[in-house]
């Protein structure tokens, strides 16, 4: 697949790219316009579909440091003509960022992933997660969980390890099931947006953006329950 070199990078994948780099430091950029990443503890996956099609496979080890040089210029042009590393240019600057060895980088696995069943669906919107986000940073609670009771889905952020906890709450749903589909917060680390969540008893959980062709796999703590 050849495309226009050298290319420019949208703002919209750099946001991207900038969120899974606090997924995982490193990514290995696939020929196409997919990209897709895992944390180390296997435990998060992300995948986007962008703008730009990338001529070859090439792994970049420290992607923070990759895009922090980026934006050394204000509008850079990516140069992958050689095959050990990309030249990034814009009027009389220049610098090479040489590639990594893309054995050091841990990646996704090459299946799709689907989820086994989906027990619950319900939509998060960017002000309820912010919030949700910002109550679990103001009280200093770790967990986050999705729990059917009395009827409704609510989105719960506490400490389950303390009874005594504060936590916050929103309702995002309504629900005939009695179940508590546990998150670490730490875990929840996607772009601010709308998204379809859909959970599985499986211990898996699907989170679909609104806003962008984007998609996170977040595993579910083992002591959820369901029913």
């Amino acid at each position: 697949m050849k495309i226009r070199n050298p290319m420019k990078l949208s703002d919209k994948t750099i946001s991207v790219l900038k969120n899974f780099s606090s997924i995982n430091q490193s990514i290995l950029f696939k020929e196409g316009s997919k990209l897709r990443t895992i944390s180390v503890m296997k435990n998060i996956l992300a995948e986007a579909t962008v703008t730009e099609e990338f001529m070859k496979d090439f792994g970049i080890y420290d992607l923070n440091q990759f895009l922090n040089g980026l934006s050394l210029h204000s509008s850079p042009e990516l140069d992958f003509v050689n095959d050990g590393y990309v030249v990034i240019r814009e009027g009389k600057m220049r610098s090479k960022y040489f590639f990594a060895d893309p054995n050091a980088i841990i990646t996704p696995p090459d299946k799709e992933i689907t989820l086994p069943s989906e027990d619950v669906t319900f939509d998060l919107s960017t002000e309820q997660l912010d919030k949700l986000l910002k109550a679990a940073a103001v009280y200093q609670l770790p967990d986050l969980a999705a729990v059917g009771e009395a009827g409704v889905v609510k989105l719960v952020v506490r400490d389950k390890k303390n009874d005594t906890s504060n936590d916050f709450s929103i309702v995002v749903g309504e629900t005939e099931a009695e179940f508590s589909f546990n998150f670490k917060v730490e875990n929840i680390k996607i772009l601010p947006g709308t998204y379809e969540v859909s959970v599985s008893q499986k211990l898996l959980s699907r989170f679909t953006s609104k806003n962008h062709d984007l998609i996170y796999y977040i595993a579910l703590e083992p002591d959820s329950t369901f029913g």
